[in-house]
């Protein structure tokens, strides 16, 4: 059975979408971008900003479900310029460490919406022992 994850800590759908999906202990977020859920701006004042917004947002998810950073098995990030990827990828460092880093793949894109720099979604999983 799915459940739809949603919490006001990150911010709301703009389309017939919801920010995550949980199925038999998986989670499925929707892709996140910079918005600042407390005023719906997009922080857009540097690559580092934005992108630690997008990752504050999908804690914010995942806490939702339950959930924390540990327990990612697969991030998908878009970037409109692969130049910004070093900066992005230390920020992603300060969220993941490399003891439970989970799969990755980052691909350059002409436009995200609201012409973003950065759009992060992810796969976790609640390990059950």
């Amino acid at each position: 059975m799915k459940k739809i994850i949603n919490t006001p800590n990150a911010p709301a759908p703009i389309g017939p979408y919801n920010q995550a999906i949980l199925v038999n202990g998986t989670l499925y977020t929707s892709g996140q971008i910079a918005i600042n859920p407390k005023t719906n701006e997009l922080i857009l004042n540097s690559i580092t900003d934005e992108t630690t917004q997008v990752l504050e947002n999908l804690k914010a998810i995942l806490a939702a479900a339950e959930m924390t950073f540990e327990d990612v098995v697969k991030t998908s990030i878009f970037i409109s310029d692969m130049n910004t990827f070093f900066q992005i990828n230390e920020v992603y460092g300060d969220y993941f460490n490399s003891d439970y880093a989970p799969a990755r793949e980052t691909v350059e894109v002409a436009n995200l919406p609201k012409f973003v720099n950065i759009e992060i979604s992810l796969i976790a999983i609640k390990a059950t022992i």
